[in-house]
């Protein structure tokens, strides 16, 4: 562990806190966006250590990967528990499209509710 130094400002000893800094860019999309606002309202001490270690961004980076594969698995899974297929989606394409959306709405809320909002 780390020894801290202080600053004597006053009567008070401050420690001289230095945030780490973030060792790359990373993409966080929609999902990285959502948790990081999540985090910032909802879970403050969270957001404050990984920020401080800078680990905030390659967090938020894990998170959108995670999504994004979860929700093409789901995706996969309930198209073909639900028997949608190429054939309806030649014979009434307005069908497929409400089905997929629908599919695709109900996998987001399960990411949303596993990994974004825990």
């Amino acid at each position: 562990m780390e020894k801290l130094n202080y600053t004597k400002i006053g009567d008070y000893n401050v420690p001289n806190l230095v945030v780490a800094p973030e060792k790359t860019n990373y993409k966080i999309g929609k999902y990285g966006k959502i948790r990081l606002h999540y985090l910032k309202t909802n879970n403050k001490a969270e957001y404050t250590i990984l920020f401080m270690n800078g680990t905030l961004n390659e967090h938020l980076h894990q998170i959108y990967i995670d999504c994004n594969e979860q929700i093409k698995l789901i995706i996969s899974q309930l198209v073909k528990q639900e028997n949608i297929t190429e054939e309806l989606k030649e014979k009434d394409q307005m069908e497929w499209v409400k089905q997929m959306n629908n599919i695709k709405s109900r996998a987001e809320e399960c990411v949303l509710k596993e990994l974004i909002y825990n």
